[in-house]
């Protein structure tokens, strides 16, 4: 938007780059004044959601990288200010000054410049059913969830399909355990359930938008709405969408994995045996959970068997979403995230067979679960992009965070500029890096007075770690810190 000014001014001499640095750093410093600072709600103090979109495409194709956009990452780089999380739209063709840019601010740490995968998110779009021109236009709801701006009014509804599965097993049940006579028909018990929680979830999306509750002032902002005499909230913008996001990925695809190689492959079991042993939370079992938890190969370790059984939860789910793609005007573009809901969720889950005790904080949105992927970045990426993600319409995020010392120099910039390009050419949607050593986290705990503006990555939102409470600050914490794997 701002690019054609710029160049303007520029060729008018009615501006220098510098002053118009100034200025966007002074919008950086007063768009993080606001009321409420203190009201965090254990999340963070960004609370405003803030998300910028830089570079890309416009809708006729054309690449829009301009000034603004270097400017806008060297005031992200000097000011670290969190609150306006930056999503750069990448592609194959990106310009190399970009990429290494964006790997320059994202070394400095905070979590800050996340990267979209413009190309894969413009097929999907387009696949769906929207204009291509409408999807060239693509930015962010609150966080990462993929939408057409101006133009939609967009929720998510999450559900979390670990429980699923430890209902399934009868994890949280006390009297007899559900008998399955083979793993097939284990998961097509679990299937059944997923089907169940879709349906109702489709139910709730028939009725999107039907509030006609006031707003008048997004109606007037939202495309149609005027033309329709109809409110924001009263279907009058020109897409309504209901997406349904699948939580618990990673761990449900983990947990199916062990099953089937505890009882049905290796035979130490009987399945009955193993949910007692689950819902003792490995109690006198704890070198067999250990065992467990370091041996196997899960998801996000590029292994074929573990990234086969993720395939296959996430595949039933989109066909289950997929076979009401549109039902009483409302839109139902399938995605997955946590968004920190692995917080909350943990209440009501209990040991997982892959080796978890029961209220352990499990897999950030589709990122693997904390301490599982042990073959370093290039392999959680390569796991993720082997979920066909391209007919994930809504999005999902994967969450790397990277050692310091992994990114110095030189070499360092190449590494991440590395990562971001293998991310685009296999078929990532969003990935956000953060630069961080658990020690000054830990160290910020301890001593927050001495770490006010340290920021970090949450999930489409970044924060100052001390405002997040002590649950939020172990998530964090917990996820798997990488180190450069030779890239």
């Amino acid at each position: 938007m701002l690019g054609p000014y710029l160049d303007q001014d520029l060729a008018a001499g009615r501006i220098t780059l510098d002053e118009a640095r100034e200025m966007i750093a002074h919008f950086w410093i007063k768009g993080c004044d606001w009321i409420g600072a203190d009201a965090f709600g254990g999340s963070g103090d960004a609370q405003h959601y803030q998300n910028i979109v830089l570079s890309g495409i416009d809708r006729e194709g054309n690449d829009i990288t301009n000034e603004v956009t270097y400017l806008a990452l060297d005031v992200v780089e000097e000011l670290a200010i969190s609150d306006f999380p930056i999503a750069v739209r990448i592609n194959p063709d990106s310009p190399a000054r970009l990429l290494r840019r964006i790997a320059e601010v994202q070394r400095c740490g905070g979590g800050v410049v996340a990267v979209y995968n413009e190309n894969l998110i413009i097929e999907s779009l387009v696949r769906f059913g929207y204009p291509l021109e409408e999807a060239c236009q693509f930015a962010n709801d609150g966080c990462w969830e993929i939408q057409i701006p101006g133009k939609t009014n967009f929720i998510y509804r999450p559900f979390d399909t670990l429980s699923l599965l430890q209902e399934t097993l009868g994890v949280s049940g006390s009297g007899d355990s559900p008998d399955y006579e083979s793993f097939d028909s284990l998961y097509a018990a679990f299937h059944q359930k997923l089907a169940e929680r879709i349906e109702a979830i489709h139910g709730e999306a028939d009725r999107h938008a039907t509030g006609a509750h006031p707003a008048t002032l997004i109606s007037l902002l939202e495309e149609d709405c005027i033309g329709k005499g109809r409110g924001y909230y009263d279907r009058g913008a020109r897409y309504n969408a209901s997406s349904p996001h699948a939580g618990g990925l990673s761990d449900t695809a983990n947990s199916l994995l062990a099953v089937r190689r505890l009882v049905h492959e290796q035979k130490k079991f009987l399945l009955r045996e193993l949910v007692r042993i689950l819902r003792a939370d490995w109690e006198g079992q704890d070198d067999l959970r250990r065992a467990t938890l370091s041996r196997a190969e899960f998801y996000g370790n590029d292994s074929p068997d573990a990234d086969r059984m993720a395939k296959r939860v996430f595949d039933d789910f989109l066909a289950l979403v997929g076979a009401v793609k549109e039902r009483n005007g409302v839109l139902r573009p399938p995605g997955v995230s946590t968004f920190g809901r692995e917080i909350a969720w943990r209440g009501g889950r209990g040991a997982t067979a892959d080796g978890h005790r029961a209220g352990q904080l499990l897999a950030t949105n589709f990122s693997p679960s904390p301490g599982t992927d042990r073959e370093g970045p290039t392999a959680v990426i390569r796991s993720h992009c082997a979920m066909d993600l391209l007919r994930l319409t809504s999005g999902t995020a994967l969450e790397l965070k990277m050692l310091p010392a992994s990114v110095e120099g030189e070499r360092g910039l190449e590494t991440l500029t590395a990562l971001m390009r293998s991310f685009v050419a296999l078929g990532g949607i969003f990935l956000h890096i953060d630069v961080i050593d658990n020690r000054i986290l830990r160290e910020a705990q301890q001593h927050p007075e001495r770490h006010r503006n340290l920021s970090v990555r949450v999930s489409g939102w970044s924060a100052r770690f001390v405002t997040l409470n002590r649950e939020w600050q172990e998530m964090i914490i917990n996820r798997t810190q990488q180190a450069d794997d030779g890239i």
